[in-house]
């Protein structure tokens, strides 16, 4: 069994293969149950989560995702995605591969947005607004710039520390890379505004999104979780990575629960951009917004690209 390092998946996976190759994954019928959550309780601090993750393709590989969500690590200087994957031949079974998890995940989560983003934002943006300072961070910035061409991108976090790190480490990137203490003052001049935090509390407020703007909703993968507010959903045109997200997500079951909208106002999910049966954007004006909460399939698709280019070049 092959074992695959975070250093490996950062020379095997490039962002522009990769979002290319979850684009083709939504497009081939891969098998992706609903994924197991479980709940561990933290005394004194916020629960975790730990998370199975199957999916297996038609004809070469079965993968499966074991994932610990901790957001207590923050207090600890750790990520808060603790992540293994495990890709096996689908035929016999065999062990092909160990992957280490984070980097994937990282790096599928922030490519599986810049597809969106393909279908959903206007082909002129140039304008990126992160907020969050966490590990998905820069994995954003370089997976929408690789969709985009972006010249200037802000970065905004509760720690502005954290930002300024995060910004720093983009001085040779070709593009504005800027970290901005006012998220409220910054989110109107971004077309495209990408969330990936761990907030119980709107952080994406929808009175202030302007004509035109993209929404990416990343950080919030439990129903007690909320990155936008009401008004946000309200005035957007909705999108979810897959038809879970509407019972897994905060940001799309608390306002179907509350009648705030309901299904019918999901205009689709990337199954069906990808396969044309829905439309994208229908107009430089309109508000897009898309909540991912993360799909085995995307996993898959990344786990299988990379074990492919290790064996290919061994």
């Amino acid at each position: 069994m092959d074992i695959i390092t975070a250093e490996d998946l950062k020379r095997l996976l490039d962002y522009g293969s990769l979002i290319n190759a979850i684009d083709d994954a939504f497009g081939e019928g891969i098998d992706a149950p609903e994924r197991h959550h479980h709940t561990v309780t933290v005394d004194g601090g916020r629960d975790s989560t730990l998370l199975l993750m199957p999916a297996w393709d038609d004809q070469h590989y079965i993968g499966i995702k074991t994932v610990c969500a901790v957001p207590e690590n923050a207090a600890i200087g750790l990520p808060a995605i603790q992540a293994t994957y495990q890709l096996f031949d689908r035929a016999t079974g065999r062990p092909l591969a160990l992957l280490d998890g984070p980097e994937l995940t990282a790096r599928r989560t922030a490519s599986a947005s810049a597809l969106a983003s393909r279908y959903l934002s206007r082909d002129d943006c140039s304008t990126l607004l992160v907020i969050g300072t966490g590990v998905l961070s820069p994995h954003l910035i370089r997976a929408h710039a690789a969709a985009r061409a972006l010249t200037r991108v802000y970065v905004w976090g509760r720690n502005f520390d954290k930002a300024k790190k995060i910004a720093a480490d983009f001085s040779d990137s070709g593009y504005s890379v800027e970290a901005v203490r006012d998220l409220d003052a910054t989110l109107p001049n971004a077309d495209i505004v990408s969330c990936a935090t761990l907030s119980l509390d709107p952080l994406v407020k929808g009175a202030l999104l302007m004509p035109g703007q993209h929404v990416d909703l990343i950080g919030g993968f439990t129903p007690l979780m909320r990155e936008s507010d009401d008004d946000a959903v309200r005035r957007a045109r909705l999108y979810v990575d897959t038809q879970g997200a509407c019972t897994e997500a905060g940001d799309i079951s608390q306002p179907l629960d509350a009648g705030i909208i309901t299904r019918d106002d999901i205009q689709g999910d990337l199954f069906t951009l990808v396969s044309g049966d829905t439309p994208g954007r229908s107009g430089a004006e309109e508000i897009t917004l898309f909540k991912s909460a993360g799909c085995a399939l995307e996993d898959l698709a990344g786990a299988r690209l990379a074990y492919e280019r290790a064996t290919r070049s061994a």
